[in-house]
């Protein structure tokens, strides 16, 4: 599972390196995280989570702040959750999450990237019956048997735990995420999360090659591009 989320992590930093996009997506993201959950982030770990992740992608404080104090007035836009299933190059699987506050003209956008790059959208469950919707907690630690013993006495379903010499990552159902991050913050005090996201991470993987590659980064690039776009995920193999 280790190699399926790092294959996903490094497509992400590439399709990622536009600095203004990177933050629009926090600030959007943080924004209905807050709104929805509350604007404590000592009482909404989905929104503490988030602000760190945030910070260890380098946005600015003043993008999270005004996120927040945006949320805070309880009015603004009224953004929803938007997936989007289908079948890039040479067959692999692709899942993109959005937020919107326009669903027909974001599944135009989405569908207009599948068209243009010879890729076919599914309807919901097309492919997602083949990721498992996972929580990903990596954090410093080099005792994968207490870290372990901690997470089953708390109940916890633990579907993966990988380890090396200093740094322990812990692979949960999404549904587990909070009483796994609590059950550690307890057990081993303020931790400082070098990964803390949730994830689509595919059960089996796609190579691609020649055009199919060449399609398939153009196919990222024009959905990376799209404002209401937040996350993709998908199988592919470099």
């Amino acid at each position: 599972m280790g190699r399926a989320y790092q294959n996903r992590k490094v497509s992400m930093a590439k399709t990622a390196d536009a600095k203004a996009k990177v933050y629009s997506k926090y600030g959007r993201e943080i924004y209905v995280c807050a709104k929805s959950g509350g604007i404590d982030p000592s009482g909404n770990l989905a929104l503490r989570g988030l602000i760190e992740r945030a910070k260890k992608d380098q946005v600015p404080a003043h993008v999270i702040e005004k996120a927040i104090d945006k949320a805070k007035g309880g009015g603004g836009e009224d953004f929803e959750l938007a997936r989007y299933e289908g079948f890039g190059p040479g067959g692999c699987m692709v899942i993109i999450d959005c937020l919107t506050d326009n669903p027909n003209r974001t599944f135009g956008d989405v569908r207009q990237c599948f068209t243009k790059t010879k890729c076919k959208i599914g309807t919901q469950g097309t492919v997602s019956h083949m990721f498992d919707h996972a929580a990903i907690l990596a954090f410093n630690n080099a005792d994968e048997d207490a870290v372990l013993e901690v997470l089953l006495s708390a109940d916890v379903d633990v579907t993966d735990i990988e380890s090396d010499e200093r740094k322990v990552t812990v692979f949960t159902p999404q549904a587990d995420y909070f009483k796994a991050k609590q059950a550690l913050s307890d057990s081993f005090g303020e931790i400082d999360f070098e990964v803390d996201e949730i994830q689509f991470l595919p059960r089996t993987t796609t190579t691609i090659s020649g055009d199919d590659l060449a399609l398939f980064e153009k196919f990222l690039d024009m959905l990376n591009d799209l404002d209401d776009v937040q996350n993709v995920y998908h199988d592919v193999e470099f």
